[in-house]
């Protein structure tokens, strides 16, 4: 693959659009949708006149609620209805975002789609590859919601070709999480560990001290994001998914190998980590394990599920021998708009997203969940006095470095990266030949589904 070993992401979408009928979801999960190949979805993006277009009075809102997040999202609908009339009918759509996405795809073969749709950072340009959502640049000027009040380094997660294709919503990074009381017992300093190397130590003393977890760590669920859970670690050791900013495998270089090795030794040789069958968090929560990683999503869930039965720590993730910082990546999802909703339903749609993410209601999503205010002018003073460790996810962001190419261009990537690693930790396959199958995987998936395209 050394024609394209380097290619910017904005390159990239750009390129990828020229593809965007085939590229579509042949690889992954869910099932097949409607191709956009035959709608223009390679041209740029058309402009539209929204002038005497009157918003809808009602849209439907299609979501998985992350981060335990109903209850806040509802009372942002009823303000939002208060203020400009519009109800808002929120869909429980699934648990993940993987579940929203199949049946988003499920419901683009019929005719009951929603207006709004939550997408995450692998689903997202995978709905524009479809054609099914609506270029947003003309539809957020009408509906007066300036972009320029976005976080830069979150809104330009969904531009390609100079467009915009959603606003930034339910936005994270991986924290590490760790229980202050069994640290405490192990003798072990009130932070997180600098590296995994020094956390392997650590998690020797923590077994040794007995505590009552059952591990020292709990890996999360390895069905649902072990690409994006381990990316840190194989960035720590010098390896990853794929080279920075390209679609070079090196799923089993020699680097992503040895940081495998740690994962896979910590459970299966070691014994000083468990893997979670549902949330990692969950378990540190209920006292299972002594730290995890999880989303800054799952925060103030964590502190609630815990009360007061003991302190929650959080700090950045460690880092590894070859590199500390930057080693995490962001993650969550935005929320765009369907090509399918009639112009009145769009501009309604336009006016809730802007409302949703808009400076104070940043605000209070992130003082619910966890997640990261998405507004340059977010006033964050009250959120961190009232929550301080919502800081730690806040400054980590400026240390983040953006996902392999492998997990979030590639269809079906983060799945297949999610079956390999679940066959090594908890099958028991041997670790060299399940990572040269997902190479070849991977790379199969490239040179069918991507360069082609290019």
């Amino acid at each position: 693959m050394s024609d394209i070993n380097s290619i910017s992401r904005r390159r990239l979408l750009t390129m990828a659009a020229l593809g965007a009928g085939t590229l579509g979801l042949a690889a992954c999960s869910g099932p097949s949708a409607v191709s956009g190949s035959d709608k223009g979805s390679s041209k740029a993006a058309e402009k539209v006149d929204y002038s005497g277009v009157k918003p809808a009075s009602e849209i439907t809102f299609w979501t998985n609620n992350p981060g335990g997040s109903g209850d806040v999202t509802k009372k942002i609908c009823d303000d939002f209805k208060a203020k400009e009339g519009i109800s808002v009918k929120i869909v429980p759509a699934g648990s993940s975002y993987e579940e929203v996405a199949q049946k988003f795809q499920t419901a683009l073969t019929g005719k009951d789609t929603p207006d709004v749709v939550i997408g995450s950072d692998v689903w997202w340009f995978r709905y524009y590859m479809q054609d099914a959502i609506a270029p947003l640049d003309d539809l957020l000027k009408a509906a007066k919601v300036d972009v320029s009040a976005y976080r830069k380094g979150l809104i330009d997660d969904y531009r390609y070709k100079d467009s915009l294709y959603a606003l930034p919503f339910s936005r994270s990074t991986p924290l590490f999480y760790y229980n202050k009381n069994h640290f405490k017992a192990a003798g072990l300093p009130d932070r997180a560990p600098k590296t995994w190397d020094e956390w392997k130590t650590w998690a020797k003393k923590l077994q040794d001290a007995k505590t009552g977890a059952q591990h020292a760590y709990q890996f999360p669920s390895v069905t649902d994001y072990a690409g994006w859970t381990l990316q840190n670690m194989l960035w720590g050791y010098g390896g990853g998914w794929s080279k920075k900013d390209s679609f070079e495998i090196t799923c089993d270089s020699d680097k992503s190998i040895e940081a495998l090795t740690v994962v896979r030794d910590a459970v299966l040789k070691d014994k000083w980590a468990g893997v979670s069958s549902n949330e990692s968090t969950d378990d540190m929560a209920a006292g299972a394990c002594s730290a995890t990683i999880g989303s800054t999503g799952s925060l103030v869930g964590v502190q609630k599920a815990v009360g007061d039965k003991f302190e929650v720590g959080v700090g950045f993730l460690p880092g590894g021998p070859a590199a500390k910082q930057p080693v995490c990546p962001t993650g969550g999802a935005g929320v765009a708009i369907c090509s399918r909703s009639s112009k009145e339903k769009q501009l309604a749609a336009a006016k809730f997203i802007g409302f949703l993410t808009n400076a104070q209601n940043t605000v209070d999503f992130s003082a619910a969940t966890g997640y990261m205010p998405v507004c340059n002018d977010a006033d964050t003073s009250a959120l961190l006095k009232e929550n301080p460790l919502i800081g730690q996810a806040i400054k980590q962001l400026d240390v983040t470095r953006p996902q392999d190419y492998a997990r979030v261009f590639l269809p079906g990537g983060d799945q297949e990266i999610a079956k390999a690693v679940a066959s090594v930790i908890q099958q028991g396959a041997e670790l060299k030949p399940a990572m040269t199958k997902l190479h070849s995987t991977l790379e199969n998936i490239y040179n069918t589904q991507v360069k082609p395209h290019l």
